[in-house]
């Protein structure tokens, strides 16, 4: 990523965000902190009223077009994928299980959950409810994604495709450049009212052990891959660099497409299979993503003192897995997919959400480059599956 180029990242924009709400927070005056927290409160009730929409009209016409002409190896090379993104959750919640309770001490952030009352309370809130819940979106993208997949509705189909469009323009056009306002008046708040160290000393630890859980999870992907087609996972994962790094630097899946292509082919995976498989994975295999907003999620739950069951936890994940299927190509799509079920499943409120957020942004390049390295681990599962099947083909009966 060249210089200019960086300069008008969503990350470079977060991180100026996020300095400039610490440091302002030190002299604000009061009435200028509470704009800032009334502007927090519009934006996260409009948050709110979206994010059902968002759900349904990314994920209704995913499903569709998985359904439609879905024969057998994309159904294999979608199942794989996501329960690749699923395990990286599972490993996710053992790992905030087994840590979380030594790493993050016995402090707690619960101060955190109501950095907009007493002095910087909004000047006003504006009530936006949502269309319908998040679980009922959810139900009806299912429902009229595998009808519309079944039925092959091409006119529904080409609607809910326009519907996905305009949804990812005010993703792309209204949410996305304003969440660096938000981001700095989350920081800001949390400053002046006096819960901004200890939750930045404490969420530090979750950042380093994020991006150290992503190349645990390759390294398992790899070794799995290698054993099941019998290639050398370690020389596999090498060649798999260029990929890992070009994406590190675009923060994009999808820009990063041409560079996975010749790294899975390098791996010894035929060009039909690297051709279909890449492409889909790209969309579909997030564990990446995955990794990052449930040991974020979960440290929060940790600091927060919430009871949070072993079903609450699996829920969340499986659910999480499907919604961040429909996530859009562009920078934080995948956590914001999550932002219902954060706040449905696990009780997040805005200022939480926020931090989630400025969290997974802040490193959201080396989710990305996790997801797009762990795509040729699959090309290579599915390669050997692939040429099993021919085998098996060619055997006379």
């Amino acid at each position: 990523m060249n210089g200019s180029r960086f300069l008008n990242s969503l990350i470079f924009k977060i991180i100026v965000a996020i300095v400039l709400g610490i440091v302002c927070s030190l002299f604000f005056p009061e009435w200028a902190g509470r704009v800032f927290a009334t502007f927090n409160g519009l934006f996260s009730n409009f948050l709110g009223f979206f994010v059902p929409v968002l759900i349904f009209a990314l994920i209704a016409p995913a499903i569709a077009s998985l359904g439609q002409g879905a024969g057998k190896w994309l159904s294999v090379t979608a199942g794989i994928a996501y329960v690749s993104t699923i395990i990286s959750g599972l490993i996710a919640y053992g790992v905030a299980e087994g840590l979380y309770p030594s790493l993050l001490g016995n402090e707690s952030m619960i101060e955190a959950k109501d950095i907009d009352e007493g002095a910087l309370a909004p000047f006003f809130s504006v009530e936006m409810d949502p269309p319908l819940g998040v679980m009922s979106a959810l139900l009806l993208a299912f429902t009229v994604g595998i009808a519309m997949a079944s039925m092959r509705t091409e006119v529904l189909f080409k609607g809910a495709e326009e519907l996905r469009e305009v949804t990812m323009k005010v993703i792309e056009s209204f949410i996305i450049p304003l969440l660096p306002f938000y981001i700095f008046g989350v920081f800001l708040t949390m400053g002046m009212n006096g819960n901004l160290k200890l939750t930045l000393s404490q969420f530090a630890k979750v950042l380093i052990l994020a991006v150290l859980m992503t190349w645990v999870i390759l390294a398992l992907q790899y070794l799995l891959a290698g054993l099941f087609a019998q290639r050398n996972p370690f020389t596999a994962l090498k060649n798999m660099l260029p990929a890992y790094f070009t994406a590190l630097g675009t923060s994009s899946s999808a820009a990063t497409i041409p560079v996975t292509l010749e790294c899975t082919r390098k791996n010894g995976v035929s060009q039909s299979v690297a051709d279909f498989v890449v492409p889909l994975c790209a969309t579909v295999h997030l564990s990446g993503s995955m990794q990052k907003i449930a040991l974020f999620a979960f440290s929060i739950v940790c600091m927060t003192g919430v009871d949070m069951t072993a079903g609450m936890a699996l829920g969340f994940i499986f659910l999480l897995g499907v919604m961040m299927i429909a996530a859009p190509g562009v920078p934080g799509g995948a956590i914001m997919a999550a932002v219902g079920l954060l706040q449905s499943q696990l009780g997040f409120d805005e200022g939480q959400v926020a931090l989630m957020i400025a969290a997974y942004i802040a490193i959201d390049s080396f989710g990305t480059a996790c997801n797009v390295t762990g795509d040729g681990a699959i090309a290579l599962a599915v390669n050997r599956l692939a040429k099993g099947e021919l085998r098996r083909e060619k055997q006379p009966a």
